[in-house]
């Protein structure tokens, strides 16, 4: 994505935590084309190193092997870094509730860790992930940033946890922060294979091997999928935003949505482009997942507002994107 039509500055040492996974490697190539200087710190435990091999040959690109649940490599990563990006973290709901344990240390503690060492080295703004899983149990749509229910999975509790402490941070040390809660992020280099793997490209891959798509219930569950651009669009935006606009946090989607059995069509139909035999490739429907929220859809005006954030991808238009780059790279 090219982003210099948003005004970054090209002089910023930019730290990308977990900046060798789906969404933190996009945006370390994002900011190496623009001229910045990027820090990646990740751990490869769920990160990919083909994500950023092509990126390793630039002067202005640095990784670092590290754990943020070592306080000494998050020191490390953040000496001498203007803006944190932190995207590192365990995701996914049926992780958290097979292993709490472990997305506690890493979502938790290891956040911690990044808040104290962006303390410490005086950064301008600390960005990070926040989740849409926090809304919980929140029956209202759109979903709006100041109402939430009771989380449902370990996952969510860990996201929400994060929230309160970036705004104890800001509050008591001065700290800027935004969080930015995700909406079902999907496109290039999102893995589309592991236990985890998130529906979208699990689906693709699938599809295009003739295997029948599994749903967990009946399909009428819904998404405000997002495409990767987007998600891109909304960090950069919390960083050349001013002051006023920090500790909070903002929806980051779409504002559409699309249910489970909308989205298998669409896919079908876009990859039936390449292979005609897609189309009558069957679904199978299974039982509800546990920790799942029925339906999301997210308002982004406060996001909108607050950090000029304008999402330029629809669903479909993101579908495509991503279908196409699917089809190119893992056929």
């Amino acid at each position: 994505m090219n982003i210099s039509r948003l005004g970054l500055s090209k002089e910023f040492k930019i730290l990308v935590t977990g900046g060798a996974g789906f969404i933190g490697s996009n945006l370390c190539e994002a900011l190496l084309n623009n001229g910045n200087t990027v820090v990646c710190l990740d751990n490869l435990a769920t990160g990919k190193e083909n994500n950023i091999s092509h990126l390793k040959s630039s002067e202005n690109f640095t990784f670092i092997n590290g754990d943020i649940r070592n306080i000494e490599d998050c020191h490390k990563a953040c000496k001498g870094i203007d803006y944190v990006l932190h995207q590192a973290a365990l995701g996914s709901v049926p992780r958290s509730i097979k292993d709490p344990i472990t997305s506690n240390d890493v979502n938790v503690s290891g956040f911690l860790n990044m808040l104290i060492a962006s303390r410490d080295a005086k950064v301008k703004r600390f960005m990070y992930a926040a989740s849409s899983s926090t809304y919980g149990d929140s029956k209202g749509l759109p979903k709006v940033e100041e109402v939430i229910g009771k989380p449902l999975s370990p996952y969510a509790i860990t996201k929400y946890v994060n929230e309160l402490y970036a705004s104890i941070f800001n509050d008591t040390y001065g700290l800027e922060t935004i969080g930015l809660r995700y909406f079902n992020v999907f496109g290039r280099k999102q893995d589309p294979n592991g236990a985890y793997a998130a529906v979208i490209p699990k689906f693709v891959i699938q599809l295009v091997k003739h295997q029948s798509p599994k749903i967990n219930g009946d399909g009428t569950f819904s998404r405000d999928f997002t495409y990767i651009d987007n998600v891109i669009e909304a960090n950069v935006r919390s960083i050349i935003a001013d002051s006023s606009a920090s500790n909070t946090v903002y929806n980051v989607a779409f504002g559409e949505r699309t249910s489970l059995n909308e989205l298998v069509d669409m896919l079908k139909k876009l990859l039936s482009k390449f292979d005609e035999t897609i189309n009558n490739v069957s679904i199978i429907y299974g039982p509800e997942r546990q920790g799942d929220v029925p339906h999301s859809l997210a308002s982004i005006e406060k996001a909108k507002k607050g950090i000029g954030y304008a999402p330029k991808f629809s669903v479909s238009a993101g579908l495509k994107e991503a279908v196409n780059w699917y089809w190119t790279n893992l056929n």
